[in-house]
């Protein structure tokens, strides 16, 4: 380690807790998807991508050799604006990319603020708002609409509202804070291969919807949203059924609540469509929160909440945020847009998935019952270890490899590499983890 690393790495460690990787990250020589470390001179091929939240990994050509993109780059990092009140045209370059590339023509509304969580929060605090403005409109006269009915292995941040809602299998992130009582039900995920699992996920499915439908029959006229994850990540990457999904989009429309798509890791391609919802026929929520590869975080929102006035796109003020998003990051999304839609990286992503997934069964099937569970769409990829000791010994064992990877849930393993990894660079992770497993089984 050079004497400035040294030095960099114990500054830091005096005010911070330093429990990450153990590199510094050379963001001049990381190339797509190898991280270069300034620590080590090592590279390390990424499937990791900062929780899904690098579309293009590093450096992209097209972002590093586009002398007008760095220029809009610059005074954007340069100045701050408060892009809630204040506008430009590289705001409106960003908004009118993200329309043309990855907003569906059901949706009618945007908001953008710092950070997945605040996105979700700001879509349930619309969703209150329009609950109980509908229920005043049909001669309430007590304000209903204040809960929000969720899902057990959730996760939605770390913020006020969705403390509330997470709850996956690592209890430090939500113990000891003030929460509410919010309604929680089973989630029905699937268990793989999905044939020889389907009468005990349907008897889920079934659990699951009886206890929804109860939480609306005893907080009558309560609950604002169900919000759900299409892929549960953080939980485990817990996959579930379409036909599941197609009764929770009628259950919100029959009980007059919101259906909230927390798609801040699964959006923007990763699945191998731009947004997860659209694996999931006749489905289409009424709100979508982003983040991640967006590089900006928000919703958008169909025009389902027009049916109250003034709701939060109509009240100035209802809902807001100093910076409004960040304008530096609403540049570089822009950027990113331009490089998914050129180079088709959501199908690639789907083939490339495809690909993935076909060698990790193989590999399973050799594994004598080591790994289990293989599931994913396109690139959202993941596979089970018998118990959560033996995972975390293959993810060191992986980083030894020079490959990074990352666990979910209790016993999971999940791959998020960037959207434009090369079949080469993924038989190389592979091949890695074949070595690794042949070496501790």
């Amino acid at each position: 380690m050079t004497i400035q690393n040294k030095v960099a790495l114990e500054s830091l460690r005096k005010y911070i807790l330093l429990d990450g990787f153990d590199m510094i990250i050379d963001l001049e020589k990381s190339k797509g998807s190898w991280i270069s470390d300034e620590k080590s001179g090592e590279k390390y091929l990424d499937f990791f991508s900062f929780f899904a939240s690098a579309p293009v990994g590093f450096n992209h050509p097209d972002a590093t050799e586009d002398a007008e993109f760095q220029r809009h780059l610059k005074f954007a990092a340069l100045n701050k604006v408060s892009n809630s009140d204040f506008y430009t045209h590289e705001y409106e370059k960003f908004m009118e990319t993200f329309q043309r590339v990855a907003i569906p023509s059901e949706f009618k509304h945007a908001f953008f603020v710092s950070g997945g969580a605040l996105a979700v929060e700001n879509a349930l605090k619309a969703s209150f708002d329009w609950k109980v403005r509908s229920n005043f409109a049909n001669g309430f006269t007590k304000e209903l609409g204040s809960q929000v009915l969720h899902f057990k292995e959730a996760f939605h941040g770390r913020t006020g509202y969705t403390l509330s809602l997470t709850n996956t299998a690592d209890p430090r992130k939500y113990m000891y804070f003030p929460k509410f009582d919010w309604p929680r039900v089973t989630n029905p995920k699937i268990s793989y291969p999905l044939e020889d699992n389907l009468d005990a996920i349907k008897a889920l499915e079934e659990k699951s919807l009886q206890e929804i439908n109860s939480e609306f029959k005893n907080r009558k006229d309560d609950i604002a949203a169900i919000i759900i994850e299409p892929i549960q990540g953080e939980g485990g990457d817990n996959h579930f059924r379409t036909e599941y999904m197609q009764e929770l989009r009628k259950i919100a429309d029959e009980k007059e609540a919101m259906l909230i798509y927390d798609e801040v890791q699964t959006g923007i391609g990763m699945t191998g469509k731009m947004w997860a919802y659209e694996h999931f026929d006749g489905v289409v929520p009424d709100m979508i929160a982003f983040g991640k590869k967006m590089q900006t975080c928000g919703f958008i929102s169909t025009d389902r909440i027009d049916s109250v006035e003034n709701n939060v796109f109509e009240e100035s003020s209802r809902i807001n945020s100093t910076w409004g998003g960040n304008l530096v990051d609403m540049v570089r999304a822009t950027k990113y847009l331009e490089i998914i839609e050129k180079y088709n990286l959501v199908r690639e992503a789907a083939k490339n998935g495809k690909y993935m997934k076909g060698i990790l069964h193989s590999i399973a099937e050799e594994s004598e019952g080591l790994i289990s569970n293989v599931r994913g769409k396109g690139l959202f990829i993941a596979f089970d270890l018998p118990n959560s000791d033996k995972r975390n010994e293959i993810q060191t064992e992986m980083m030894k490899e020079n490959v990074i990877v990352l666990a979910t849930g209790q016993l999971g393993m999940r791959f998020r590499p960037p959207l434009n990894i090369s079949k080469e660079e993924i038989d190389i992770g592979l091949n890695k983890l074949t070595d690794v497993i042949s070496k501790i089984k």
